[in-house]
């Protein structure tokens, strides 16, 4: 597809995954509208941290994705849609379930009901590994059970659900991309990698979650490329696809990775804080990706080793940016 010029909507863009998308978007001409949660700051989230030249060529709306009339506005004139907006903190929803329900389930409606409305060529739908819980098989496919293990994979299965009934009651153009733990720059301390990187880098002890679970780690631009040829790729209306490595590494020994790269003397102390509850805690997630390699001509290229360098030089230069230690969920 020929992106210049083209009229495009991301909402979300203000988190980290949509701020990577916005940055490739204008850079590939794109006329980029994008849809943040409006707040009494003025903050556009990830986007500020784009440089001038990008944020000069993009429009900025404010907004909440529980607000109809506001998604309509916002989706008026566009001919793609790259839906990443929703309250994506696991930890969170665990205290503000209703929150999150309703964030995620009537914003993604909202989106819908506009993008059927209004005639949009192609909806990206954004879901989340999540919604498959604790591995049943390995590697996971698209036909792999749902289980919804916290409010959040909840939420996420109702999104999908709903994004696939529109497909199937009305021909919605819709795709589900379905990413597994993008990693990167420009990610919040909420994550993983970053808590790692930020404490090993100041700190003498890491405080962390359960070291056992395992997580199939895809760096940012190969899940950016994933929702450009979800938005692309012809055929694959109303279908699901993983976006992840097909490898899977056990925090721990992630941990031990990272320590190695920073070449410091570090220990690591389980927080009871940082633990989900006992039936919550998803223990193992590795994509088969093998769908999105056929269908969306999609696939990653950039090793674990490869991402974690480029992502602890990000921060090591932006470590200000972090509340170091503290968990941020």
């Amino acid at each position: 597809m020929e992106w210049k010029n083209r009229k495009v909507l991301v909402t979300g863009a203000g988190g980290f995954i949509g701020s990577h998308l916005v940055e490739r978007l204008v850079s590939n001409g794109a006329k980029v509208r994008t849809f943040v949660h409006y707040n009494s700051r003025g903050d556009p989230g990830r986007l500020q941290m784009l440089p001038p030249y990008t944020l000069a060529r993009m429009e900025l709306l404010a907004g909440d994705l529980r607000d109809g009339q506001a998604v309509r506005e916002a989706v008026d004139g566009m001919q793609t849609v790259f839906h990443l907006g929703a309250l994506i903190s696991i930890p969170y929803s665990y205290r503000h379930p209703a929150e999150v329900a309703e964030t995620n389930l009537i914003g993604t409606l909202n989106v819908l009901l506009a993008c059927r409305d209004l005639k949009v060529e192609r909806l990206v739908h954004t879901s989340s590994s999540e919604v498959y819980g604790t591995a049943q098989h390995t590697p996971i496919d698209e036909d792999h059970p749902l289980h919804g293990q916290s409010p959040y994979a909840a939420s996420k299965i109702g999104a999908d659900k709903l994004a696939e009934s529109f497909y199937c009651a009305y021909n919605l153009p819709v795709v589900t991309v379905r990413p597994f733990n993008t990693y990167g720059p420009r990610q919040s301390g909420r994550a993983v990698i970053p808590a790692i990187i930020t404490q090993a880098l100041v700190n003498s002890t890491l405080q962390l979650g359960n070291l056992e679970t395992k997580r199939d780690f895809t760096y940012i631009d190969d899940t950016v490329n994933g929702f450009f040829r979800a938005g692309e790729a012809s055929g694959v209306e109303g279908k699901t696809y993983n976006l992840g490595t097909g490898e899977a590494i056990r925090v721990s020994d992630l941990v031990d990775k990272i320590i190695r790269k920073l070449n410091r003397v570090v220990k690591t102390v389980v927080d009871p804080a940082r633990l989900r509850p006992e039936q919550s805690e998803v223990m193992h997630l590795i994509s088969d990706n093998h769908l999105a390699r056929e269908s969306l001509g999609w696939r990653p290229v950039v090793s674990l080793d490869d991402g974690l360098d480029r992502t602890i030089d990000w921060i090591r230069d932006h470590l200000g940016l972090y509340q170091v230690g503290t968990y941020e969920f």
